[in-house]
């Protein structure tokens, strides 16, 4: 019989990022690069789990009429369907159609970093995205309606105690719930997830010593809720060349 266990290998998983966001706590001192290094590790986690239909970085995101949105830290997008991505000297820019998801990423979570988190994901829920008829083997499709942006905060620790993830959590999760603020998901590394549940129209929170695992688990059953993007009209794009 196997000596493999799914268990154990959920938890590994989970102790590694753990122990790297931790890591990034203790022994980096400038706020910035533990920003950064924090930042890194989420990226890094998506991009080695999610699977390959998915791109992961930090960038701006744009659409085609030319608004730009604010720098996001984890931005999931697909490259199967979107044909580009702009990378100037590692600062990456990608078109509004192609993100499936968005995530502001923090040392800890409290009311400011929920209102924060908010703010950065409307910046990107709000941008104009096209959408065309789809060629396929009997003639073209209609056209697909966007899909909404999964956005959410993920986090190591939180500043609300006994419990870390409770009413006040959940309080503040509830004081915004229309379709351009709402953080859908989330996940705070040392002791849980939350969410918004659309069958109840409120958000909820699951306490987990394996977050990290958990988090992934659900932001990929999500994701696979959305199906894909549609297709994008690349000419809307092209006016702004030698303009």
């Amino acid at each position: 019989m196997s000596d493999w266990s799914l268990p154990r290998l959920f938890e590994s998983l989970h102790r590694k990022i753990d122990t790297e966001l931790s890591g990034a706590r203790d022994a980096l001192n400038h706020p910035g690069t533990k920003g950064d290094t924090s930042e890194a590790v989420w990226v890094g986690l998506l991009k080695t789990y999610l699977p390959e239909r998915y791109r992961v970085c930090s960038a701006h995101v744009v659409d085609s009429n030319g608004p730009f949105s604010e720098q996001i830290d984890v931005v999931i997008f697909d490259r199967q369907y979107s044909p580009f991505v702009f990378d100037f000297l590692g600062a990456k820019v990608v078109p509004a159609e192609s993100v499936y998801a968005v995530f502001e990423a923090k040392q800890s979570i409290n009311a400011a970093m929920i209102e924060y988190a908010r703010e950065k994901v409307a910046s990107v829920r709000t941008l104009h995205r096209t959408s065309i008829p789809i060629p396929t083997a009997s003639g073209h499709a209609a056209p697909g309606s966007p899909k909404h942006i999964i956005g959410g905060l993920i986090t190591l620790e939180s500043d609300w105690k006994n419990p870390p993830l409770g009413a006040a959590l959940l309080s503040k999760l509830d004081t915004d719930l229309c379709d351009l603020k709402r953080l859908d998901l989330g996940c705070v590394a040392a002791h849980g997830v939350f969410g918004f549940n659309a069958a109840t129209g409120t958000n909820d929170h699951t306490c987990s010593s394996c977050a990290t695992t958990k988090f992934l688990l659900e932001l990929i059953a999500r994701l696979q809720m959305l199906g894909t993007v549609p297709m994008m009209d690349v000419r809307a794009y092209s006016r702004w060349v030698d303009t």
